[in-house]
């Protein structure tokens, strides 16, 4: 008789740049290697700010990872080592389309912990990705908070610094910062400033 397969676990670490979600995410892949559990760890390759072969944090902290291009990528990478791994990481998951998430449906299914970092708004303070669905249907949620560049108050927004309206600009410091509600400042297009300016008359 076939004993049926116990599901696995849905983490989702999430926040803003500069809050930690990638040192999190180490520190758990590490714990299960600690616990003899057998790790693979994914990254897009839009992000090769630190290392093209590991996830890294702001803070130079690093886990050896696979580059994946997409979902199809990764897909690929993962199943056929699929019966050789525990749990499963994944950074930067902002950046990939909505069919991860029927892949993490179908993986926890299959009795695997997965643990999923990235950021949950954009610039704009817009939901960003998969992460915000991947939320709805984790375990557990863990959201950071950073530190706000102009008054030292926990942040939970992406500022955007420079006049770019790409939804993608890769980068660290120098083109983004951490900021807090009070300290926040949107992006508005024409468009979005013509509504508030309707709103008030």
């Amino acid at each position: 008789m076939t004993l049926p397969v116990i599901p696995g676990r849905i983490e989702v670490i999430t926040g803003p740049m500069f809050s930690g979600k990638s040192e999190e995410l180490i520190r758990r892949l590490k714990r299960a290697r600690i616990a003899r559990q057998r790790v693979a760890c994914y990254k897009p390759d839009i992000d090769l700010r630190y290392h093209r072969t590991s996830i890294a944090s702001h803070s130079s902290q690093t886990h050896e990872a696979c580059t994946v291009t997409n979902v199809e990528h990764l897909k690929a990478e993962l199943l056929p080592q699929l019966h050789e791994v525990d749990v499963i990481g994944i950074d930067e998951a902002q950046f990939f389309d909505a069919t991860i998430i029927p892949l993490i449906v179908e993986l926890v299914h299959l009795g695997k912990r997965i643990l999923i970092a990235g950021l949950d708004t954009t610039f704009n303070a817009e939901p960003f990705g998969p992460i915000p669905a991947l939320m709805a249907i984790s375990d557990e949620v863990t959201k950071l908070s950073a530190v706000c560049m102009v008054c030292g108050a926990p942040a939970i927004h992406t500022q955007r610094l420079g006049q770019s309206q790409e939804l993608v600009l890769v980068g660290a410091a120098g083109i983004y910062e951490a900021r807090c509600r009070t300290h926040f400042e949107p992006f508005a297009d024409d468009q979005h400033t013509e509504q508030l300016e309707l709103l008030s008359i």
